[in-house]
């Protein structure tokens, strides 16, 4: 049994070198809410040092918003502006010799697109003009299933750091109880995630989730914490991790 963890870096986020080298997959910011040439590189070849798959993050191309405001913006500009962000990675991780294993989208381009399959399939377009192999990192659930029907390689991805609602999806980061702030209830949801497939919502209500890839955001207080918390708990649970590329 192996599961891969996930965080998005190369943020600006101050955890970056106490975090990567406790994740298996890096999503990269490249230049559309945080992310230019040096942090891209360097974040690259931290990446290299501790063995970890390198995947780009684009957003929308809203650095004075960190990517976390729907921006009302043509279809055709909109994958204009993710095929040039995933690009930008894709040539400072060739100069390490690093192929682009995976994209995740970032922030309101990721919540927008969970039920919105024409966002969806901008997404798709761009990452069919820069990689047709790459794979996209998509919620457990619909948005997951959504990228699987237009034939694309998907990585289904739950969180460990954030609380779900009975529809299976994140409760919204204003609201109180959006974040988890033990580590070690996230390494018990790591664990049931990976063995079970399971995780309990706000409400009480269990829902059953398929899940190849765990998020542990940056910028969760702690979240160094929480990675080391889950690694240790998956690993006593004898589940392996491991890159996203091994796994899809």
């Amino acid at each position: 049994m192996s599961i891969d963890i996930n965080s998005d870096v190369g943020e600006g986020a101050a955890t970056d070198a106490r975090l990567i080298p406790l994740i298996s997959s890096a999503n990269i910011a490249c230049g559309g809410h945080a992310g230019d040439d040096a942090s891209m590189a360097q974040t690259v070849r931290l990446a290299i040092e501790y063995g970890v798959g390198v995947g780009a993050h684009p957003s929308f191309p809203d650095r004075g918003g960190f990517g976390r405001r729907v921006m009302r913006i043509s279809s055709a500009a909109l994958r204009e502006s993710l095929v040039a962000q995933m690009l930008n990675l894709q040539t400072v991780a060739g100069r390490f010799g690093v192929t682009v294993q995976h994209v995740k989208a970032h922030g309101a381009l990721y919540n927008a697109a969970v039920h919105n399959p024409e966002l969806c399939a901008v997404i798709a377009g761009a990452v069919r003009a820069v990689n047709p192999g790459m794979i996209v990192v998509a919620l457990a659930g619909s948005m997951a299933e959504t990228f699987e029907r237009m034939g694309l390689r998907v990585a289904r991805e739950a969180f460990i750091d954030r609380e779900y609602t009975s529809r299976g999806t994140l409760v919204p980061r204003d609201q109180r109880n959006a974040l988890l702030t033990d580590p070690h209830e996230a390494a018990f949801r790591a664990v049931r995630f990976a063995r079970d497939g399971k995780v309990i919502a706000v409400d009480g209500t269990e829902l059953s989730v398929q899940v190849d890839t765990l998020c542990i955001h940056s910028d969760t207080p702690g979240a160094a914490l929480f990675a080391r918390a889950a690694r240790r708990a998956l690993n006593e649970a004898d589940i392996e991790i491991v890159p996203m590329n091994s796994i899809v």
